[in-house]
């Protein structure tokens, strides 16, 4: 996700203080704050209230995009989704959603790990594009699900785990205990992956 700059939001500085504008909420009141404080001569107090404006909104942001996490099939119960989206964290991992899912029975979980926009996502597109490289795992296998390529592992001991590429910028992740292949790909249904590009990405 890339990070909000307040000086994105200058441009909102020079609006005339009777324009009109939206129902007032904590972002346009401090985006007006920020502009009465830039032409009051407080370039400090502007960028406070901006900056402030600026974490509003990601949060907002971040609200919207844990909305992707499917809620739990029948007979599971889901954890709260978690995100790290903002700032400095963001430029360098880009957007990390994570939701954990449990069976009601306790003898099975799984986690939904989604990451967007992060430089390490150039080497899988490549690994994914290039089976020598997914082979070189033998517990790697192929997996396509709905067009988008990908690798599965079910080892012996009752885990599995799908890494699946949505686009070249989307990594999807679903780690597994007790699980099958058929309940990872009911909670991939869940996700609706077609429409992640858009929720995520803009």
């Amino acid at each position: 996700m890339k990070s909000f700059n307040p000086r994105m939001l200058l441009p909102l500085l020079l609006l005339p203080l009777g324009s009109p504008a939206p129902a007032a909420d904590a972002v346009t009141e401090q985006i007006d704050a920020g502009r009465q404080a830039y032409e009051a001569g407080d370039p400090r107090g502007a960028i406070q209230a901006l900056n402030f404006a600026v974490a509003q909104i990601e949060e907002q942001l971040k609200a919207l995009q844990l909305q992707v996490l499917p809620a739990p099939l029948p007979g599971w119960t889901a954890e709260d989704a978690q995100s790290e989206t903002a700032g400095f964290a963001a430029m360098i991992a880009g957007t990390n959603l994570s939701r954990t899912y449990r069976r009601d029975d306790g003898e099975a979980s799984l986690t939904i790990t989604i990451t967007a926009d992060s430089p390490m996502l150039a080497m899988m597109n490549m690994m994914m594009s290039t089976p020598l490289l997914m082979q070189a795992d033998p517990d790697n296998a192929p997996f396509t699900f709905g067009g988008y390529r990908g690798t599965i592992q079910q080892p012996p001991d009752g885990s599995a785990k799908v890494m699946l590429m949505v686009g070249s910028r989307i990594l999807v992740q679903l780690e597994g205990r007790g699980t099958d292949r058929q309940t990872l790909e009911a909670y991939l249904e869940a996700l609706n992956l077609s429409g992640l590009e858009k929720a995520l990405l803009g």
